[in-house]
């Protein structure tokens, strides 16, 4: 096996990518950390977002059909909450990531920690 060929098939890839163009989309992940803290209805995603609740829908939807989240009915109301907990596991890696590259970036601007 050629060691430039990836450890995935092609499908996988193509599940993969479609999974990260999912959360490549700011309102999806706003909606995404608003479902973090328990279920919620249409219009509470769009109170707690600040997006209208047609965006609000055409978004969950997408996230639906991506598996990322899921959807119950109770009496006359839908309420969405995550279905796949490896999205918030994946938030908080991408939220240390980007922290420690920040404190890398104020340590090399940092004078004192340049002079001899």
């Amino acid at each position: 096996m050629d060691s430039c060929q990836p450890h995935w098939s092609d499908h996988a890839l193509d599940l993969i990518a479609h999974r990260f163009k999912l959360l490549a989309e700011p309102s999806r992940l706003r909606l995404l950390y608003a479902l973090f803290n328990g279920e919620m209805t249409v219009g509470e995603l769009a109170n707690n977002t600040c997006l209208n609740q047609a965006n609000v829908s055409q978004q969950l939807a997408m996230l639906a059909d991506g598996g990322l989240i899921a959807r119950r009915k109770e009496g006359c109301r839908i309420l969405y909450r995550l279905a796949d907990p490896s999205v918030q596991r994946l938030s908080d890696l991408v939220c240390r990531g980007l922290q420690q590259r920040g404190q890398l970036l104020l340590d090399a601007l940092d004078d004192t920690k340049m002079m001899p």
